[in-house]
C-alpha cells in the first residue's frame, strides 16, 4: 500500500505538468490508451489470460472508477494546485466508508475510530474550507473521489476475486479510455504539445500512475476490506502535497502540516492494529 500511495503521490505532480502541454481529454486519452496497451502487454507476457472476466464489472469499472475519475480530476487540476486538488479527491475513503456501509454492511469496528477521526481532522485541516478560493476546483476533486469511491465499493460488491487482476485492470483501462478519445475527437481544442516535458510527464502517467497504480489498486482492493483500503490510501495526498512543495513551491501551511501529522498517525495506527489483529488470528 506504501507504494501505491507513493506512485499515485507524485502522479499529482506529473498530470498538473502534462496538462499544460494537453487538454484534459487528450492527456486522460493518451495515458488511458498507452497504459491499456502497456498492461496487456504485461499480462500476456506473463501468460495470463487475456479474455474479458466480467464484462459488466470491467466496463463499470473503466467508465466510472477510470473515465469519470481521471477527468474529474484533469479538470480540477486546471484550476487548483496538485497537493490541495490530492487531498481534496482523498476524501474518497469517507465516501467508501459510507458506500461500503450502504452496499456491503461493512462496520468500522471500535478503536478503529479513533483513526477515522484523527484522519478526517488531517483532511480538514488540510483542506481548510474556510480558506477555498476556487469552489469549482474543490467540487470538481471533491466529485472525482465519490465517483472513485462508488465504483471501488461496487466492484466489492461483485468481487474481483478470482479473476485475474491483470487482465481486469487492462480491460477497465482500456473500457475507461473509450468515452474519452471520443470526447478527445468530437471537441474543439488546440492539440497537445509533443515537447520534452510533456513526455516526460506523460510517460510517468502511463508507466505508473496509470498502470502500475491500477494494477495495485485492483490488487488492494481484492486482498482487503473495501473501508480499509481507503482509509489506508490517504497517504497519497500526504506524498503529493510533500511533492508539490518541492518541486512547485505550493508550500504547506503550518495547519496543512498538522493535518498530514493526523493522518501518518491514522495510517501508523491502522497499520498496527491490521499487524495485530493478524497475530492474535490463530494458525490452522
Amino acid at each position: 500500500m506504501l507504494a501505491l500511495c507513493a506512485v499515485w503521490g507524485y502522479s499529482w505532480i506529473a498530470m498538473k505538468v502534462g496538462l499544460r502541454h494537453a487538454h484534459p481529454f487528450d492527456f486522460a486519452a493518451h495515458r488511458l490508451v498507452l497504459g491499456a496497451l502497456l498492461v496487456f502487454a504485461l499480462a500476456g507476457a506473463r501468460g495470463s489470460r487475456l479474455t474479458l472476466p466480467d464484462y459488466r464489472l470491467a466496463a463499470m469499472l473503466g467508465f466510472v472508477q477510470v473515465a469519470a475519475f481521471v477527468l474529474l480530476s484533469h479538470y480540477a487540476l486546471l484550476v487548483a494546485g496538485p497537493g490541495k486538488t490530492a487531498v481534496l479527491t482523498y476524501t474518497m475513503p469517507f465516501w467508501m466508508l459510507l458506500f461500503a456501509a450502504m452496499l456491503l454492511g461493512e462496520r468500522m469496528r471500535g478503536v478503529q475510530w479513533l483513526a477515522v477521526g484523527a484522519a478526517f481532522a488531517g483532511l480538514v485541516l488540510i483542506v481548510s474550507p474556510w480558506r477555498l478560493t476556487s469552489l469549482e476546483g474543490s467540487v470538481l476533486a471533491v466529485a472525482s473521489g465519490a465517483v472513485w469511491a462508488f465504483a471501488a465499493v461496487l466492484s466489492k460488491k461483485w468481487s474481483v476475486k478470482g479473476a485475474d487482476l491483470l487482465a481486469l485492470t487492462a480491460w477497465q483501462l482500456l473500457f475507461g479510455s473509450i468515452p474519452l478519445v471520443l470526447l478527445s475527437l468530437a471537441h474543439d481544442h488546440p492539440g497537445a504539445s509533443w515537447n520534452g516535458e510533456y513526455l516526460l510527464a506523460l510517460a510517468y502517467a502511463t508507466l505508473f500512475a496509470t498502470a502500475a497504480g491500477w494494477a495495485l489498486w485492483t490488487y488492494v482492493l481484492a486482498n482487503a476490506p473495501a473501508g480499509m483500503a481507503g482509509l489506508n490510501s490517504l497517504g497519497v495526498p500526504v506524498f503529493a502535497v510533500t511533492a508539490s512543495w518541492l518541486q512547485l513551491g505550493e508550500r504547506p501551511t503550518p495547519v496543512e502540516f498538522a493535518g498530514m501529522a493526523l493522518i501518518a498517525f491514522a495510517l501508523v495506527f491502522l497499520a498496527w492494529n491490521g499487524l495485530r489483529r493478524a497475530e492474535a488470528t490463530p494458525v490452522d
